[in-house]
């Protein structure tokens, strides 16, 4: 059977969609992208409530912090180069500072924006909000996580970061999850070794879980959508009974939620972690699903590395 798979900046849209029907006070802006972003499905139904500020996020950013001062609750859209990268000045300053109720909604991160090539494969996002005070960061993993993350954003009051695929992701929870902030998931149960991942990385550490249980290992995988707050009782218990730690993610393996965990860890539980994440380098153009694999964040690479990493 064919499994659906959902790019997370449509779960995007369509929440925007779902949302506005019940909060009057959600308005949306976007920087000359809502047609790739998926804001534009909000325009469509909320003329009013949506504002085109055109290629100049800074202003886009200033925009919607200004307009959250007034009750309103803006979902503020982009890339992820532009959102966290362009503006960030606006949103460590603005935003940030003034722990203002605004959400960031960052599509087209990490490697898989493929064809756009490195100037817009931004894999430094976490890292960047992560470093700004009060801010939550996240990362949905499927569409059913990604729709009701828009939710609890809006129920959020404070800034929040969000980072959204442009790659296509296997649906694999159901109408009856609960998607709550700052809590971590165990998608799949283990013993021998935890692999934490977030956003598209999800999907490849469960088939690689699947592909190491036919070799007799047993991994306990993660998913860890948000990267700050961590759900530090969740990461503490993998690491007392799983005794290793694999992280993956589609960022930078200097900043990321890789970091994080062993940050933590270092604190309160000291184990072995793995990273697997881009290394210290730039991307480049090519085919997602090509680039996944060259860059290491593949479930046969998972696979290897675990088992490297079990051995020694």
């Amino acid at each position: 059977m064919e499994v659906k798979k959902i790019a997370t900046r449509d779960s995007y849209g369509n929440a925007l969609v779902e949302l506005g029907k019940v909060a009057e006070n959600a308005v949306v802006l976007d920087a000359d992208l809502s047609a790739a972003t998926k804001t534009g499905l909000f325009r469509k139904e909320f003329p009013e409530r949506f504002f085109e500020c055109g290629i100049a996020e800074a202003n886009l950013i200033c925009a919607a912090a200004g307009m959250s001062t007034f009750g309103l609750v803006p979902f503020a859209s982009s890339f992820a180069m532009f959102a966290a990268g362009r503006a960030f000045e606006q949103v460590r300053n603005t935003i940030g500072y003034g722990r203002l109720n605004v959400k960031i909604c960052a599509t087209h991160g990490g490697i898989s924006v493929g064809e756009d090539g490195a100037s817009h494969q931004c894999c430094e996002d976490f890292a960047l909000m992560r470093a700004i005070p009060g801010m939550v960061v996240m990362c949905p993993s499927d569409d059913i996580e990604a729709r009701q993350m828009i939710h609890a954003a809006y129920k959020y009051e404070g800034p929040v970061y969000i980072r959204f695929s442009r790659y296509g992701v296997p649906v694999y929870h159901d109408e009856n999850f609960k998607f709550e902030i700052g809590k971590g998931e165990v998608v799949r149960d283990g013993k021998d070794i935890a692999i934490i991942a977030n956003g598209i990385t999800v999907a490849e550490a469960i088939k690689a879980a699947e592909i190491l249980a036919n070799d007799g290992i047993s991994a306990r995988v993660i998913n860890m959508a948000t990267i700050k707050p961590l759900d530090e009782e969740i990461i503490l218990n993998a690491a007392k009974e799983c005794k290793k730690i694999i992280t993956v993610e589609e960022h930078s393996i200097i900043g990321g939620l890789g970091e994080a965990v062993c940050s933590l860890l270092s604190k309160k539980y000291p184990v072995p972690v793995q990273k697997i994440g881009v290394n210290d380098e730039f991307g480049h153009s090519g085919k997602a699903s090509e680039l996944l694999k060259e860059f290491g964040l593949c479930a046969e690479n998972i696979v290897e590395e675990t088992k490297k990493f079990l051995k020694n």
